[in-house]
């Protein structure tokens, strides 16, 4: 027996989009800051550390925009995932704590199991965070973040093959005396926001930080089916921090508690086409009631997205004269229950659960040049431990299932399992429930080296190599249902105890980097990467052999874990950034092209889905923005984005019955425009300044699979932003805000599914919002 595409085939993650005034339009902000600030601030130098050493930003020869922490705070830019809605070239943000859709330059992960590893790396004070379940945390009290598009293998310990995003909490300030600051957020549907920061100078040499933030709000997607609305959070954190220095040597320590509790994704179901129709055949009608931003969903088993994350972090640096010492370490434990109703009708189609736990260790030390030789350099070691144990659950109807086989293989309906089956015995909850447990021990290690040499004051060169090492060793565990049906439908096998197995990975990638300034304000660069992520283990199917019986028992002297192997891409960009109009405007642009391949992709195989390695996709596009003071009191911000992607060899994950259809499909996950425009004003007045800005984004078409499905098609959308208030000399300030000024309603994404489950939307955007914050700073 055989079947279509299973849940798992594309597990989404539904975006948290925010996509507030300055917020999306600032979206593709090189420059990163604050919408509401004057015309020259935006024109500032924003110093970065993204070539380990202090840059200002227009001077840094990489695709990377950077962000102020006034930037975060200003726009409710809510968790690190909410980065994603205002970098060029970067899509995929969702409402839920998975990473699976975040794409950059349309390379992303595929996966939504816990035995590979995300294709964007995410990084918080040089701390890689993880994967779902550890990696998004809450923006507050922050210093800056950067957002880097391309492969990333010298910059950072761990190594991420589309892109990076790297966040920095504000630090204690031994210089900064007693201070601190408080903002409070009050908006529509009991949204509120409350963050503050006291930073305490204990000494000459010695101080500490404190930061706390709490934020919540109602849903806002009503359920016809009865349970609350969808789509809130309750989320709080609190962070303490500590700096040291003392002559060469300075010590940086971080400890953070978060705590959150939000709804998962929500799902739903597109009513139209040949799967829907072979379903209300096979199963009787079924009505999804409400509009695009409603929910009908029955939630068998619960929805949640919660989690509980504790880390820790030490940084020692030490100035050796020649060259500055850095030693990186941090600590991460994680507790992590997930659970949405998949199929997005009110029928028990298809309902998910994930209950994981999971610690990561990281060590990293680094030599930094620090010499005004014309050769620089930094060179770094380092390693990583992660061990992670979840828990997976997939729960349908007994009958509903019965329901659609029969009609599947038969051609006829039958009212449930008893129709069927003549000795047919329900179980208790009348649900089938396939389950398994995977648990992971990971660990790796990387040296790198990159040099730069100055040939003249006008052009420097780099070239950089690293080394990495990656060993996994997994264990999965599938017990046999406990009903009738036995491992039908999600799984396809069950085991008789662990099965077990290991795997190691060791690759050498290389970048070679060109910078050249023909005038004092300006550059152009080029730049040569390679980009790698080590292969893993599938969570939810084995490698079977041609004879495997499905639904049986596994023989693993016979069967074994379904393995996938690295992934790969050659990226090449050229860029131009200057400062023109004698200092008043900033302009960025960057043409990319690449080639990917040997895609970690989700395949349909028999029982579950399985990780294979399939396609090669060939990329390129532009990215470019300009920001401009129009005059003392207006100023004018417009970026774009382009994106063209050509995927070949699809034939293992096409669901065409013609699989040569799909060639040549584009990546259909990633918009082939975006674009964002702001206009801010500024009036002085007696004792502060008003402020306002009105942003808009947009987007074009999106979705329909790689098929080209036209009914899980995103439209294009426009969103817009106003704010307005009053920024006093006495540092306080008041700013009102309508966000999603016109009410547009949008889809984070789709997927097209099959089977028992229709294709379906996700993550309806946020409705029209009024709110009003408060700010106030002391010294």
């Amino acid at each position: 027996m055989t079947r279509e595409a299973p849940m798992q085939t594309n597990h989404p993650t539904s975006l948290r989009r925010k996509r507030l005034a300055a917020s999306i339009t600032a979206a593709l902000f090189a420059t990163g800051l604050s919408a509401t600030t004057q015309a020259q601030d935006w024109l500032e130098e924003i110093t970065v550390t993204a070539t380990k050493r202090a840059e200002n930003v227009q001077d840094v020869p990489l695709a990377i925009s950077a962000f102020t922490g006034d930037f975060t705070k200003d726009n409710n830019l809510d968790d690190v995932k909410d980065l994603i809605n205002i970098t060029p070239g970067v899509t995929g943000n969702s409402k839920d704590s998975f990473l699976d859709a975040v794409s950059v330059r349309g390379i992303r992960t595929q996966d939504f199991g816990v035995g590979g590893d995300p294709s964007a790396a995410f990084f918080k004070n040089d701390f890689y965070e993880g994967r779902n379940g550890a990696a998004v945390t809450s923006l507050y009290d922050m210093e800056r973040s950067e957002v880097l598009r391309g492969p990333q293998g010298f910059l950072f310990g761990r190594s991420s093959i589309g892109g990076a995003i790297s966040v920095h909490t504000a630090k204690a300030d031994i210089n900064g005396g007693n201070s601190g600051y408080i903002d409070v957020d009050i908006g529509q549907r009991g949204h509120g926001v409350v963050e503050g920061a006291v930073n305490m100078a204990m000494s000459d040499n010695f101080a500490m930080r404190v930061a706390g933030y709490h934020s919540q709000e109602d849903g806002y997607v009503e359920n016809f089916s009865g349970q609350e609305d969808q789509i809130g959070h309750d989320k709080s954190a609190i962070r303490w921090s500590t700096a040291y220095q003392s002559g060469e040597l300075g010590i940086d320590t971080t400890v953070e508690y978060e705590t959150r509790e939000q709804s998962g994704s929500v799902y739903r179901a597109v009513t139209t086409g040949d799967t829907w129709e072979r379903l209300q055949a096979s199963n009787g009608p079924i009505t999804v009631r409400g509009n695009k931003r409603d929910a009908d969903i029955d939630l068998a088993a619960g929805e949640a997205d919660n989690a509980d994350i504790l880390s820790f972090g030490l940084k020692l640096t030490y100035d050796l004269g020649f060259a500055e010492l850095s030693s990186n370490t941090g600590y991460k434990d994680h507790d992590y229950y997930y659970s949405e109703d998949y199929d997005g009708t009110p029928a028990n189609l298809s309902n998910y659960t994930q209950d994981q736990t999971g610690d990561y260790f990281q060590q990293e030390f680094r030599l930094t040049s620090t010499g005004s030789d014309a050769l620089s350099w930094y060179a770094g070691v380092s390693y990583y431990r992660e061990s992670i144990d979840t828990r997976f659950n997939f729960r349908a109807s007994e009958d509903e299932m019965c329901k659609y086989y029969y009609y599947e293989y038969y051609d006829a309906t039958i009212g449930g399992c008893s129709d069927y089956y003549t000795d047919f015995e329900a179980s208790a909850d009348g649900n089938l429930d396939e389950s398994s447990r995977a648990k992971g021990d990971y660990e790796g290690w990387a040296a790198y080296v990159d040099l730069t040499y100055e040939f003249s004051d006008q052009l420097d060169a780099s070239i950089g190599v690293r080394y990495s090492d990656d060993q996994k060793t997994f264990t999965q565990n599938v017990p046999e249902p406990d009903s009738y049906l036995g491992a039908y439908w999600a799984y396809g096998f069950y085991t008789d105890g662990d099965i077990k197995g290991s795997k190691s990975w060791q690759d050498t990638t290389l970048r070679a980097l060109v910078r050249w300034r023909p005038m004092d304000s300006g550059m152009f660069f080029a730049s040569y990467t390679q980009g790698y992520k080590p292969g893993g283990f599938g969570t939810f199917n084995m490698d079977f052999d041609d004879d495997f019986e499905w639904g049986s028992q596994i023989d693993p002297n016979v069967q074994s874990l379904n393995t996938f192997e690295p992934e790969t891409v050659d990226s090449w960009e050229l860029g131009y950034k200057d400062t023109i109009l004698d200092g008043k405007a900033n302009v960025t642009m960057t043409a990319f092209w690449y080639d990917y391949q040997d895609l970690q992709v989700v395949i349909a195989d028999g029982g579950a889905s399985s990780v294979q390695n399939a396609g090669v996709v060939d990329g390129k596009g532009l990215e470019g923005t300009i920001t401009a003071a129009l005059n003392d009191n207006w100023d004018l911000y417009l970026a774009a984005g382009y994106l063209d992607t050509e995927a070949t060899k699809l034939s293992d994950i096409c669901g065409l019955d013609d699989p040569l259809g799909c060639e040549g499909s584009s990546l259909f996950w990633s918009p082939e425009f975006a674009g964002s425009a702001v206009l801010n004003a500024h009036y002085p007045i007696t004792g502060g300044q008003l402020v306002g800005n009105l942003s808009v984004t947009w987007e074009s078409e999106r979705g329909g699979g790689w098929e080209n499905v036209a009914e899980s098609k995103i439209d294009a959308y426009q969103e817009w932003t106003l704010r307005a208030g009053y920024r006093s000399d006495e540092n306080w300030s008041i700013i009102g805000y309508i966000e999603n000024l016109t009410n547009q309603t949008t889809y984070d994404g789709m997927n097209n599914n099959g089977g028992i489950v229709p294709a379906h939307f996700f993550g309806p955007s946020r409705p029209r919002t009024v709110g009003v914050s408060f700010g106030f700073e002391w010294e």
